[in-house]
This record gives structure tokens, C-alpha cells and sequence, in this order.
């Protein structure tokens, strides 16, 4: 990779793209293109912490597994974010599993070197503190469907998200597609293959969304909605 295809790479992450561009450029030097293939992983839970990494382009997902082996998905990050910051700030080791959930190409920034640009460049600081709160957010909103919400509830509310995602509305006869499957939809809401399809084919024959392989349209809006537990101020739900 270039040295100005880094300094570009850097300057689209909310954690350095407040820096100036002469100090990214000498910060820039530091760091070393890493790739990876769907399903590698970067590391594992607990591995001593090294550094951290701004995605180029791809995805990579953090996740926990039980020891039966179930897996839950924090979060997926893609192009612009940065993965791995609390280690770097806490000397701990790394909270997650992480893996490439599609082909991958990284940033590689080494520790000493994130905590040496971050004394000298205030503005990263601050930056930092802001994409750790949101993190704090996230997490914080995942323990709450966790513990509030079932999985008939996430699954219902996950469809929302993305039909809005995709169409910027919701209502009888949106369509989108799910760009997920099963198995990876289940880590995401805390569950296994075989619930999800089950409360999926539940949403079928009842007449909320018709599903064809990775095709999705919304029946009846209200419904999907009243599932979920959604407010109606996250969606714009009509009868048209």
C-alpha cells in the first residue's frame, strides 16, 4: 500500500481524521498493511494485545463464545473504523474474538506507537474518548436486548433495521434483502441457527413478511413493528 493510501486511510477514521495531515504523515509510517481472508482470524479473546487496526476496506467482527460453543456477535465494523482501542488505552488483553467476516484489508498500528501519537496529538485523544463512548453505547444497548428483549423480539427488530437501512422506510411492501445468513444472524442476536429459522418461518405463516432465500418483503409493517417492541419514532410505518 502506498504511503498516501495510508495517510488517506487514516484520515477517514473518526479517531485520527482530525489530525493534521503533516502529523498523519510521519504517524503513517508506523503502520504495516495487514489482509485477511473471509473467516481468518486477527486474534482470539485474551491473546496479549499488540496494536490496533483501521479497516481499508472489507468487515471484521468481534465476538464472544461460550464454552458449548455458542457464539455473540458485539459488533461489525467496515471501511473507516478503527478495531481493538480499549487494549491499547487499558494494557489489558484484547475483550474479543475478531475474525474477517468478508475479505479484508487492514492497517496494522502498533501499540507504543498509538499511545506515543496519542500524547502528542491531543485532538486524537479527545477523538478517542468519542469513539470509545460509542462503543460503551453499543454494548450497552446489546446487553439491554440481551436481557430485555427475546429472540422473536431482536429477530423482528433486526429486519426493521435493515429494511430502513436499506430503503429509508418502512411499510407494507418494502422490499430488501437480507445480506446475512442464518448462522451469522443468530451470533449477532444471541442465538442458534435452528430458533431463528423457527421464529423466521413463524413471521411467514403469519402472514408478516414473506422470505425468498435472501429476499425479504414486509407484509404487514404494524405487525412487524408491534413484534419487535419497536417505538414508532425509529420507523415510518404506513398503510400505502
Amino acid at each position: 500500500m502506498k504511503a498516501q493510501d495510508k495517510l488517506i486511510a487514516l484520515q477517514n477514521t473518526d479517531l485520527f481524521g482530525q489530525v493534521a495531515e503533516d502529523a498523519l504523515k510521519a504517524f503513517a509510517e508506523f503502520t504495516s498493511e495487514r489482509r485477511y481472508r473471509r473467516g481468518e482470524i486477527l486474534f482470539t479473546v485474551g491473546d496479549h494485545a499488540i496494536g490496533l487496526y483501521v479497516i481499508v476496506s472489507g468487515a471484521l467482527r468481534a465476538f464472544r463464545q461460550t464454552p458449548e460453543g455458542r457464539e455473540q456477535t458485539i459488533h461489525v465494523e467496515t471501511a473507516g473504523a478503527t478495531l481493538a482501542e480499549v487494549p491499547v488505552f487499558d494494557g489489558g488483553a484484547y475483550p474479543s474474538t475478531v475474525e474477517a467476516e468478508e475479505d479484508t484489508v487492514t492497517l496494522f498500528l502498533p501499540k507504543a506507537a498509538v499511545r506515543r501519537f496519542l500524547l502528542e496529538n491531543p485532538e486524537a485523544a479527545l477523538s478517542a474518548l468519542g469513539v470509545l463512548a460509542r462503543r460503551l453505547r453499543h454494548v450497552t444497548g446489546l446487553v439491554e436486548k440481551l436481557s430485555l428483549q427475546d429472540v422473536a423480539q431482536r429477530l423482528a427488530a433486526m429486519l426493521i433495521d435493515e429494511a430502513i437501512k436499506q430503503t429509508d422506510d418502512l411499510k407494507d411492501g418494502t422490499s430488501f434483502s437480507m445480506p446475512l445468513h442464518r448462522q451469522v444472524i443468530a451470533a449477532r442476536l444471541g442465538s442458534v441457527r435452528e430458533v431463528i429459522t423457527r421464529h423466521l418461518h413463524k413471521l411467514v405463516a403469519d402472514g408478516v413478511v414473506s422470505v425468498q432465500g435472501q429476499h425479504v418483503v414486509v407484509l404487514d409493517a404494524e405487525a412487524l413493528q408491534i413484534r419487535s417492541g419497536v417505538h414508532a419514532e425509529r420507523a415510518k410505518v404506513g398503510k400505502r
